[in-house]
Parts: C-alpha cells; sequence; structure tokens
C-alpha cells in the first residue's frame, strides 16, 4: 500500500454505511460518463498477483463503484499513483477474500446485504436510480462490491480476541465518551468583517463572556448572543451527548476533565476561544458496551489486520501492475493541483503525505467551527447530527 493513502484505505475498507450514506447523499445530482460494461472479457490485463490477475474491465468496474460509493475521491481517481493504489488494493481484497473461509464468505454476504439495503433506503428511489445511470452499474455490481470487503474483514475478525478487543478499548476510549457541553465560541477571525482578530481581542471577549456568566447569566442566553459558533449558538451553545472524540484536541480534553456545571476559563483551540460548561458526561465503561460497539472494535481490529496485510504483505503477492499512464499534459496537470493540496488533518501517518481528500474531510467535520474533528468511520457514528 502507498503509505500517501494509508488512511484512505480504512475508509474505502471499513467505513461502510456509516459514510457511504452521507457520501451517496452529496453525489445526488453528480453524473460521469461511464463505460458500458462487457459480458465477455477481453480486455487487457492490468494486475498480475500470486493466483490471480485484474482486467481493465474489472478496474474501470472497480473505480466506477468507488466514484458511486465515494464521489469525493472522484478527483483522485484521475492520478496515476492513486489508479495504482486502487488497483492494489483491489488485488488484496481478491486475494484474501478468496483465502476466507466459507464461514466468512457467508457472513461477508450477510453483512454486506444488511448494509447494502440501509444504504439504499437513505437515498429516495429515483436518485439512487440516476446515481447508478450515471455510473452504469447496477445493484448487484454495488453489492458485489460490498460483499467482497466484508468477507475479508469477516475473515480476519475471527482471530480477534475478546483480550485485544478490551485493549482496543482502553486505547479508544474516547470514541465511547458522550459530554452534553455548552460552549461560546470567540473566533479568530470576525465573521462579520472576515477580518483576522488579534489573539487578545478574542480572549477580551472571552474573559467579558467568563464574568457574564460567572456573575449568573443565562449560558444560553449569553451564547445567543456572543457565540460565534454556528453549529450551536441557537441552540444555546449546546451539543448534546456528543461522542468527545469528534472533537479538537483542546476541546475534548476540556470537555472530558471539567467538572461538571462549572465555567472553564477560555479554552484555545485553532479557531479561537471557547468557554464552556459541561452539563453532563457519561464515562465509557467496556462490562456496559453494547454487542454492537464490541463488533466495531472487532472491526477496527481486522481493519488494522489487512492495513498491517496492505503494508508488509501485498508486495510480495503483486507480480506486475501495467496500467496506461495519462497523457503528459493531463499529468502535468494533475500533478500541479496535487502539488497545492494541503496536509491534511494529521490524525495518521506523515503530515506532509497526506491527501487532499483527508483534508476535505476534515474541514467537513469541522464545520461548527473549532469544535468538531474527524471522527472514526468505523464507528458507525456517520452524522454528528446533534451539531448541525
Amino acid at each position: 500500500m502507498l503509505p500517501k493513502y494509508k488512511k484512505v484505505g480504512k475508509v474505502l475498507s471499513v467505513s461502510m454505511v456509516a459514510v457511504l450514506s452521507l457520501s451517496l447523499l452529496a453525489a445526488c445530482g453528480k453524473k460521469d460518463e461511464a463505460a458500458t460494461p462487457e459480458t465477455n472479457d477481453t480486455s487487457a490485463v492490468v494486475a498480475t498477483y500470486d493466483g490471480g490477475t485484474i482486467t481493465a474491465n474489472e478496474f474501470d468496474m472497480e473505480q466506477r463503484v468507488m466514484k458511486f460509493l465515494y464521489p469525493e475521491y472522484a478527483q483522485m481517481m484521475e492520478m496515476d499513483d492513486f489508479k495504482d493504489y486502487l488497483v492494489r488494493q483491489e488485488v488484496a481484497y481478491e486475494y484474501l477474500s478468496g483465502k476466507a473461509t466459507e464461514e466468512a464468505k457467508t457472513e461477508g454476504a450477510k453483512v454486506a446485504t444488511e448494509q447494502f439495503d440501509k444504504m439504499k433506503a437513505s437515498v429516495q428511489a429515483d436518485q439512487w436510480t440516476e446515481m447508478l445511470k450515471a455510473q452504469n452499474l447496477t445493484d448487484q455490481n454495488i453489492k458485489d462490491y460490498m460483499t467482497r470487503i466484508m468477507t475479508v474483514i469477516k475473515d480476519k475478525e475471527t482471530g480477534v480476541t475478546e483480550n485485544a478487543i478490551k485493549k482496543e478499548f482502553e486505547t479508544n476510549k474516547d470514541q465511547f465518551t458522550t459530554a452534553s457541553v455548552r460552549h461560546v465560541l470567540i473566533n479568530f477571525t470576525d465573521p462579520d468583517t472576515q477580518k483576522e482578530r488579534k489573539k487578545e481581542d478574542a480572549l477580551k471577549i472571552a474573559k467579558e463572556v467568563k464574568t457574564k456568566l460567572d456573575a449568573g447569566e443565562d449560558f444560553a442566553k449569553v451564547a445567543k448572543e456572543y457565540s460565534e459558533d454556528p453549529g450551536s449558538a441557537d441552540n444555546g451553545g449546546l451539543y448534546e451527548n456528543t461522542p468527545v472524540s469528534n472533537w479538537v484536541e483542546a476541546f475534548k480534553e476540556a470537555a472530558k476533565t471539567l467538572p461538571l456545571n462549572k465555567i472553564s476559563d477560555p479554552v484555545e483551540t485553532e479557531y479561537g476561544y471557547h468557554v464552556m460548561k459541561v452539563e453532563s458526561r457519561t464515562e465509557a465503561d467496556y462490562s456496559k458496551l453494547t454487542d454492537e460497539q464490541k463488533e466495531t472494535l472487532k472491526s477496527q481490529l481486522a481493519a488494522a489486520e489487512i492495513d498491517t496485510f496492505m503494508t508488509n504483505e501485498l508486495d510480495k503477492i503483486v507480480k506486475e501492475v501495467n496500467l496506461p499512464k495519462t497523457d503528459k499534459a493531463e499529468e502535468g496537470t494533475t500533478e500541479g493541483t496535487e502539488g497545492t493540496t494541503g496536509t491534511g488533518t494529521g490524525t495518521e501517518g506523515d503530515k506532509s503525505t497526506e491527501t487532499k481528500t483527508d483534508e476535505s474531510t476534515s474541514t467537513d467535520a469541522k464545520t461548527d467551527q473549532g469544535t468538531k474533528t474527524e471522527s472514526d468511520a468505523t464507528t458507525g457514528d456517520s452524522a454528528d447530527t446533534n451539531s448541525k
């Protein structure tokens, strides 16, 4: 696996319904030209691996399914290095699904069907039809892709022990700790003028807010008057029963540690100063996890094992990749575009090699002005709906 796309690989392989529904809704109305599928595949072989091959038509199908499920990656799919990554990922899942147990294949097909049905139900029927048509796909094409992915995940889950799940829980406890927090945000950018604020000016306003709250003024009223967070100001500054892992680091730490119902000193994040009050907090407890939450942890461990295979073993499996290169003019344009991208969130791997898609995902997750951060797609907590 290309280290550059390590995080992308996790999204593509594990996130399924949590991300797919949002991706699909975002894709409504977008149409790409698609090739007509062929019944007899006489296309050239583009990848050879231990035990099989990937043809040009099979790879084309893979790309069209990917564009359908993950439209945010469509632009990246025009890049030669990303195409190389995708065909190698296709090899990995074809190879691993072929090695999977019959039990894993049965369970993978079952889970894929369940997730497919949920995904399809989240989109209006006419939109779903148009989206399939745009990529020249059928329901079965999507099911086949999802079944292959879930078969591999279920196969890798069979080796996950209870102790491993407990350890994963301890490592990712924030994923299951929730809090109801009120806050007032004073931005480092004036929302009216869009001009940068000096930190000392923002801090002065934040301290004024704290003084009012310490004096007993109603938090909801003060938030509506002062807060510059469009995601919560009209709701009295409240984020209710939200996983603390959804928030940027400084905000998350305050949400985890502040005494209940105490007005905080101004908390600085990259967006501004927050004056906070934690109204309630539910600490994570392994003994209280639901079966669904334990399954989430198990899937995360399976994903990690797949990632390890792609990093350490895939090059030994792949014998040859022979993808056609883009036109030189297009290639230069693509590289130029890639060169202007940001460094991403830096939550995984080397910041300097994160992709543009990672950055856009992070931006989407931080729409609520400094409180949100990218949540783990595998949790199934897709919406952050209580904060929008």
